[in-house]
């Protein structure tokens, strides 16, 4: 399974562009496979990502906003649970993958 991280390119929103480029760059500098998907780009993946988002974790009022992060079809967060997992040492696990051994 591929990690799936889901941005809007033309975003109007300078904390949306800069939380899009924090993940992005995090998963680059470890060495993460993933792929970007530009909801921008495709309504069919724009509504793929609004479908697949669970009930529990949609805003109460609008559309989820990017970045959305999945493994596969798999829904992992957004940028609020991507960032405590940071903190928290545990993206791997946020992730679904397996820690990698220090080497």
């Amino acid at each position: 399974m591929v990690i799936r991280v889901f941005i809007a390119s033309s975003s109007g929103f300078v904390a949306i562009k800069k939380k899009q480029q924090d993940v992005v760059r995090f998963l680059e500098a470890n060495k993460i496979e993933f792929e970007e998907v530009d909801i921008t780009m495709s309504e069919e993946q724009r509504q793929w990502m609004y479908k697949n988002i669970p009930p529990e974790k949609k805003p109460a009022q609008g559309n989820p906003l990017p970045p959305q992060i999945f493994n596969g079809d798999r829904y992992c967060g957004d940028y609020d649970t991507f960032f405590e997992s940071k903190e928290s040492n545990t993206v791997f696990s946020f992730l679904g993958l397996k820690p990698r051994l220090a080497s």
